[in-house]
Parts: C-alpha cells; sequence; structure tokens
C-alpha cells in the first residue's frame, strides 16, 4: 500500500516549479546565499493590517512556508506590502473604517438610461403592416397569413396539440400542471374517497321515488316505470352511506385541518354523489378539500363543495389515477359502479404487486361488497392468495372508518396525526 497523500502539500511543485527553481539558481547564486535575503513568513516583524488583508497574508504565508528562492521573494513582498500600507500609528489607534456606501465615482463617460422591457420610442419596421399605399392588397393577404393554422404559436395551437404525434406532450402536462399546483399549496397527503355518482343524498332520493310512485299511479301496468321505481328505491336505501361518507369528511377536515396544518385532506374524483358528500363534510368542518374532474365527450361539472383552487380536470384517466395514488395515505371505497370498481381493483393490484407501499382500503358497506366482489370465491378458485383477503376490510360508520385507518397506520409505524402533545 503506498503513501497516503497529504492533503494540502505535495512532494514535488507544480508543473514548472523545478524549471523555476533552476532558472533563479542560475541567475542569482549570490541572493540566494545572502541571509539577509532569506527572511522566512515568520520572521516578518508584526503588523497590524487593515481589515481584509489578514486572509491575505495568512494564504500567503501558508503558500510559502517551505524555505527556498520562492519564499524569500514571496516573504519579502507580503512584508514590503504590509508595512507599506499600516500606519505608522497603527499600534496607537484602531484602523477607523468608511462609514456608510462610498460615493460613485464619476465616470468619464455618459451612461444611458435603462431601456424600457417592452416600449420603444420609435417602433421597429415590423411593428406596423405594409402600408396600402405601397400595395393595395397587402392587408388582405396579412389577414390571410394571421388566419393560416401554421402561423398559431404551438401551445395555443389546439388542432397541434391534439395531433397523435403530441400525445407524448399532452401526457407530460396533464400530470404536471396538478403536481406543480398541489407542491405549491405544501399538500402532502390525501385520503381518497370512491364512490357512486347515482347515490344521492337522502331527502333528494325520497323525493325521485315519490315522482316516480306518482308517475306509475299515473301509468299503472308501465314496466319500464316499474323498473325506475324498483331501481330508485334500492338507491334509497343505500343514500344512508352519503351521509356516512359526509360525516366521515367532516372528521378528517377537522383532525387534519387542526393537527396536520392542511398537508392531508380528502380527495375525490370530483363528481356527486359519494364523492360530493365527503367534499361536503370536509366544507361542512370549514376545510379544504380535492376534486380529480375528467373530461368526457358529454358535460360534466364537478360538485360545488370542492374547494375553487384545488378542483382538476385531466384529459387521461391514467393521470388522474396515478394522481389519485400519488400522496394518498387511505383509500376509502363507498357502494359504486364500473368507476370505483376500476380504482379500486388498480389500487389492491399495485399493492398485491407491490407496486406501490401498501396502504390502508377500507370497503364501506359489508352487505353490499359482499354480494357485488366475492373475494372468497377468488381464493377458493385459486386466481388470488388467501393473504391477499388482507389488503382491505369492511366499515359501516364513518368513525368505524376514521379509527380503522388510525389504527392501521400505527400497527405499519406510520402515525397518521401527530403525536399528542408533540
Amino acid at each position: 500500500m503506498g503513501t497516503v497523500a497529504n492533503p494540502a502539500r505535495r512532494r514535488r511543485g507544480p508543473p514548472g516549479a523545478d524549471a523555476a527553481h533552476s532558472i533563479w539558481r542560475r541567475r542569482s547564486p549570490q541572493k540566494e546565499a545572502d541571509p539577509a535575503l532569506r527572511i522566512g513568513a515568520e520572521e516578518c516583524p508584526p503588523v497590524r493590517l487593515r481589515a481584509g488583508q489578514a486572509p491575505l497574508a495568512q494564504a500567503a504565508r501558508a503558500s510559502f512556508s517551505a524555505p527556498g528562492p520562492l519564499a524569500t521573494v514571496a516573504s519579502l513582498a507580503l512584508s514590503w506590502k504590509s508595512v507599506a500600507t499600516v500606519s505608522p500609528l497603527a499600534k496607537e489607534s484602531p484602523v477607523s473604517e468608511p462609514k456608510g456606501p462610498l460615493p460613485p465615482k464619476k465616470s468619464p463617460y455618459r451612461i444611458p438610461v435603462p431601456a424600457h422591457p417592452v416600449k420603444r420610442r420609435e417602433p421597429l419596421p415590423w411593428h406596423r403592416p405594409k402600408p396600402e399605399d405601397e400595395d393595395p392588397s397587402a392587408r388582405e393577404r396579412v389577414e390571410a397569413i394571421a388566419r393560416s393554422a401554421t402561423y398559431r404559436q404551438a401551445d395555443q395551437d389546439v388542432e397541434f396539440l391534439a395531433l397523435d404525434a403530441t400525445r407524448g406532450v399532452r401526457l407530460q402536462i396533464d400530470y404536471l400542471k396538478t403536481q406543480q399546483e398541489l407542491e405549491r399549496q405544501h399538500i402532502e397527503h390525501t385520503i381518497v374517497v370512491f364512490g357512486s355518482t347515482r347515490i344521492r343524498e337522502p331527502e333528494a332520493s325520497r323525493r325521485y321515488v315519490a315522482q316516480l310512485t306518482e308517475a306509475l299511479q299515473a301509468n299503472p301496468g308501465d314496466e319500464a316505470l316499474e323498473s325506475r321505481l324498483k331501481v330508485a328505491r334500492r338507491l334509497l336505501a343505500k343514500s344512508r352511506y352519503y351521509e356516512v361518507a359526509r360525516e366521515f369528511g367532516a372528521i378528517v377536515g377537522k383532525a387534519c385541518d387542526r393537527t396536520c396544518d392542511g398537508k392531508l385532506m380528502i380527495m375525490t374524483g370530483g363528481g356527486p354523489g359519494m364523492m360530493e358528500a365527503a367534499n361536503r363534510g370536509a366544507f361542512d368542518a370549514g376545510a379544504r378539500s380535492i376534486g380529480l374532474n375528467i373530461t368526457l365527450p358529454h358535460e360534466q361539472y364537478p360538485n360545488p363543495y370542492i374547494t375553487p383552487e384545488l378542483c382538476f380536470r385531466f384529459h387521461y384517466f391514467a393521470l388522474r389515477k396515478l394522481h389519485f395514488l400519488l400522496r394518498a395515505r387511505a383509500l376509502v371505497a363507498f357502494p359504486g359502479g364500473y368507476g370505483t370498481f376500476d380504482e379500486l381493483f388498480e389500487t389492491l393490484t399495485l399493492i398485491q404487486t407491490r407496486k406501490i407501499r401498501p396502504l390502508p382500503v377500507v370497503l364501506v358497506g359489508e352487505e353490499y361488497w359482499r354480494s357485488a366482489f366475492d373475494v372468497d370465491f377468488l381464493v377458493e378458485e385459486g386466481v388470488i392468495d388467501a393473504e391477499d383477503r388482507e389488503l382491505f376490510w369492511y366499515a359501516e360508520t364513518a368513525q368505524e372508518i376514521w379509527q380503522g385507518i388510525l389504527h392501521w397506520h400505527e400497527a405499519n409505524g406510520t402515525p397518521l396525526l401527530p403525536a399528542k402533545g408533540g
């Protein structure tokens, strides 16, 4: 093993040092031999340096502390510079420092006034169209050019941005806009709530059942009305979950707005039904909440309880689902249809395959979910493992959902709320 190199010194000087040393020795042998000129840095008389000179002196002395001709010259130069710049009365009186900014030096040149960032005193030639007196048809031609799609700025050309070739750009900005805003507002974690858009609040469900009942009485035997009334009554039975979701949103809003400084909040798909209920609960509690809407072929309106500056609209389902899980600390699924199943099963797949860190998944309404999703059947058929049944659990009330999530995170070593007194 070789000797460890000194962190500050070299065994040989930098390139050219030996040549300079040999030249010095050839040209000035008498001066090198003269002991009067061999003054080391430590032999310099003590002087009091002005402000800013001490670091320079220390650096110079450290650089030329080794004996030799270069050290001799450096030491002498340093000593003479120090003596020349120190007042004879430096030891008796402190050096006075100038107070306030120094007056600007007068320049022999005229300094122009800074140019305006936009305006000019004289317009440039292209600031005006070609005059009609030079070419009567110029104006019409310029207007035709301005209407051309190729003249549109790329980031303002909707047709260009809709091309297959620009899909990558659309994917990037679909992700980036929401990401930038959530980061700007310091939102770190979310509790995501899914559920049917068709389950309305109880009073609205009761009114709808009453309307269908009245219509069927006026048209007895109408099979279409009978079918709609049957479905409406089943939705009325499930409307209790609207109140559960609303209460849960209020619990999360109160707890997190008070203890998490607003960095943990409810996130939904932004639509009506169960998503509206969760946003509404947070709204009732005076807390902010997030809604992620999606652009569809038909018009879609966000529910009115989302915080306006936290309501986003996506072009791609994939990017919307990415943002659902990017900050999620829990997923709560109320009874729902295809959309709810899509989001639920994708989350379970990501947890099962460990593509994301496990997080609590709560299915609200055990009776509904056991009928819609027979996990025991899947285990018996051998298409999933028994341990995959442990990726979620059931709950019925808002408190059961909340306490279950808190317990899961405590057991996982990732407490959702700050410790009391912490």
